[in-house]
């Protein structure tokens, strides 16, 4: 009988080769695309930069927020993105009665893939979300598309030089309501540093607890490798724990107060062997029609004798 303890140091090369592959793919979830190769990818596949999706879900209109782009293609996101972002706009509306629909940017193309004026977007996990505004005395006003949101909070529409400021109170509820929504993880909020800034100061002025604080201070961004983000969040939800083994990856940390990734159990000594043990080539030769053939085919794969 084999030795587990030798078969675990130094398993055969077929069958060690296949394991390392199986694993690898189960674990990292690298792959680029649903495809009969990688039959287990689905949902969001690969990274946000990188990827495509299946099985999305369309953001329709909805009474507490309306499409930026009514008409475009690209607000197909992942189930539980598409409705939180339905709760959390409508617990804003409840919250704090008589305000103006949120606007919402893009998504993804249904099936993922680049989308005009994104690098990302490509997985049905990132989606832009226009600011809550009002006039400086604070009566609720539309948003006109992507005013830039200054240190004082202020923004000045172009096209009428008017003066518009940050809806602090529905942003804060909208960015707390996202953070504890129990369908998505949120990995990062994407926005400039002054925005930042005046969310976690009144924040803390609302008397927020120091844990979610401390969340939102950690998924609050301003973006190193793009514009600031002065003018919309742009959220990015992790992995699901199902996704993390279908093949989505990536796209930023996965924050430790998020629910635990499925891992990968250890293999016992009967497995190992069994694995160690069983060639695969060994199997298809013996049911191959024309053995020779078979063989030949595979002497050809080896390197060339010296001589």
């Amino acid at each position: 009988m084999a030795d587990p303890q030798k078969l675990r140091e130094r398993p055969p090369f077929p069958a060690f080769f296949a394991l390392t592959v199986g694993l690898l793919a189960e674990t990292s979830g690298c792959v680029s695309a649903p495809s009969p190769l990688t039959p287990h990818a689905s949902g969001s596949v690969g990274v946000p930069h990188a990827g495509v999706q299946t099985d999305a879900v369309e953001l329709k209109k909805g009474r507490s927020f309306l499409r930026f782009r009514p008409h475009s293609r690209n607000y197909w996101g992942r189930p539980g993105l598409v409705r939180a972002l339905q709760e959390a706009t409508a617990a804003v509306d409840k919250s704090i009665p008589g305000g103006k629909p949120l606007l919402i940017g893009d998504l993804s193309a249904r099936y993922g893939g680049k989308i005009r004026g994104h690098h990302s977007h490509r997985t049905g996990r990132d989606v832009d979300l226009l600011w809550y505004v009002t006039t400086p005395s604070g009566v609720p006003q539309n948003n006109p598309g992507f005013i830039r949101i200054g240190s004082d909070g202020f923004a000045r529409v172009q096209e009428t030089g008017e003066f518009l400021r940050i809806d602090v109170e529905r942003q804060w509820l909208l960015v707390r309501e996202l953070m504890l929504s129990p369908h998505i993880r949120v990995q990062w909020m994407f926005c400039s540093r002054d925005v930042e800034a005046v969310l976690i100061e009144y924040a803390r002025a609302r008397g927020e607890p120091d844990q979610l604080v401390w969340h939102a201070e950690s998924v609050l961004l301003q973006p190193g490798d793009s514009l600031p983000h002065d003018d919309h969040i742009h959220l990015r939800i992790a992995c699901s724990q199902d996704e993390s083994v279908r093949g989505c990856a990536g796209g930023g940390p996965y924050w430790p107060w998020l629910p635990e990734l499925p891992r990968l159990g250890a293999l016992d000594d009967s497995l190992l062997t069994e694995i160690a043990t069983d060639d695969p080539l060994d199997t298809v030769m013996d049911e191959s029609p024309n053995p020779s053939v078979t063989r030949g085919a595979v002497s050809r794969a080896q390197p060339p004798a010296e001589g």
